[in-house]
């Protein structure tokens, strides 16, 4: 089992920034993908970033290229999200999630584990 906790959200005025972490526990994640998504209510939950853990190769989705960065940081077993230039429409309940996938999956159905979730809000 891995549990992951994440932590770092809050409120923002558009064109800020924040950091969300997620600290990871439990079995090691060192071969896993690490991946962040995001919830809003009556959406589906949606692919944001995601790294693998041995190597720190990175992928994310076109809304967000450019703003946001996905790092780890091995010795203290979490994954950041750094956010910049906000948007209202970054909104969000932001969740962490671990996958045993040999690629990088960008559906909720590619990760075994997730966090339970911290929320952002960007204001316009």
């Amino acid at each position: 089992q891995v549990q992951l906790v994440e932590s770092g959200g809050g409120l923002v005025q558009a064109g800020g920034s924040l950091s969300l972490s997620c600290a990871a526990s439990g079995r090691t994640v060192s071969d896993h993908i690490m991946g962040w998504f995001r919830q809003v209510p009556g959406k589906a939950r949606e692919f944001v970033a995601a790294i693998r853990w041995s190597g720190g190769t990175t992928d994310y989705a076109d809304s967000v290229k450019g703003r946001f960065t996905i790092s780890r940081d091995n010795a203290q077993n979490t994954v950041s999200l750094q956010m910049n230039n906000l948007k209202p429409e970054d909104t969000a309940v932001y969740y962490c999630a671990s996958s045993t996938s040999p690629i990088f999956p960008i559906s909720v159905f590619g990760y075994d584990y997730w966090g339970q979730g911290t929320q952002v809000t960007v204001s316009s």
